[in-house]
């Protein structure tokens, strides 16, 4: 689904005016059930931003990009509006560990809000879990292979809704660049959100740069992955293609469209 440029930046225009605030932080939490090394006490750190005197609020989990080797937590401002409770996440980066274990710290910390968001006011009945890049790829993984959010007793289809922005869907280029993979020659592991494609999971709104921008064939890939949540029966899986936005730009169109996605999936 295309969205011209206009329409999008009224959109995000009329986000941003809507916005509170009246947040408040708290900040440098460790999210882990218990210690592990020096390492992860630095990295498995999220940050919490909630409207004050909120009460049964719905909440984003945010999961930042930058390839699995980079980038910081944030919280975004985009969705710091309409009462919504954000939890900015901090994770392990490759070659420090594995993938996997990249993987493992995103349900941790899933897990930490659904024991504790309460307390800053949040419903855990309205979790949503959202990602740019990296970040993306994460939601997707840990929101289709139940396995990771069992391992910390949480059932993925307790979320209200998987938003990944421009989320690698075939096995991560990081994982097949450690394996000796070139990022252009794509495989499909068990580390590839498409592998464990399901009707029955979340809510999920997959967005995408214009195909002619972003990297690597990604809308490609999301497209796929769109497809064959269609074919296998999922009856909420909604894309969006961005024009004229490349794969970082696109975040702003995305900020706009999935507020619309919370809000229509608000209980």
């Amino acid at each position: 689904m295309k969205q011209t440029v206009f329409l999008i930046l009224f959109l995000a225009a009329t986000l941003w005016s809507s916005r509170a605030a009246d947040y408040r932080f708290e900040r440098d939490i460790y999210y882990r059930p218990a210690a592990l090394d020096a390492y992860a006490d630095t990295m498995c750190r999220l940050d919490v931003a909630y409207p004050e005197g909120a009460t049964e609020a719905p909440v984003v989990v945010w999961f930042h990009g930058g390839g699995l080797t980079g980038g910081h937590r944030e919280v975004p401002e985009e969705f710091q509006r309409d009462g919504l409770i954000v939890v900015g996440v901090e994770y392990r980066l490759s070659p420090h560990v594995k993938t996997t274990e990249i993987i493992d710290d995103a349900a941790a910390a899933v897990a930490w809000t659904m024991s504790h968001i309460e307390r800053y006011g949040g419903d855990t009945e309205q979790v949503f879990i959202a990602g740019h890049s990296a970040g993306g790829y994460l939601v997707n993984m840990i929101g289709l292979d139940k396995s990771w959010l069992a391992k910390y007793g949480v059932d993925p289809d307790r979320l209200a809704g998987m938003i990944p922005f421009s989320g690698q869907v075939i096995t991560h280029f990081e994982t097949r660049r450690a394996q000796g993979i070139q990022p252009l020659q794509p495989t499909i592991d068990q580390t590839a959100p498409l592998f464990h494609v399901r009707k029955d999971c979340p809510p999920i709104l997959i967005l995408s740069g214009d195909r002619e921008k972003e990297m690597y064939g990604r809308y490609e890939e999301t497209a796929y992955f769109w497809r064959m949540l269609k074919l296998v029966g999922h009856p909420d899986a909604t894309i969006y293609e961005f024009d004229g936005f490349n794969h970082v730009t696109m975040l702003l169109p995305g900020f706009a469209v999935a507020a619309e996605f919370i809000k229509k999936h608000r209980k």
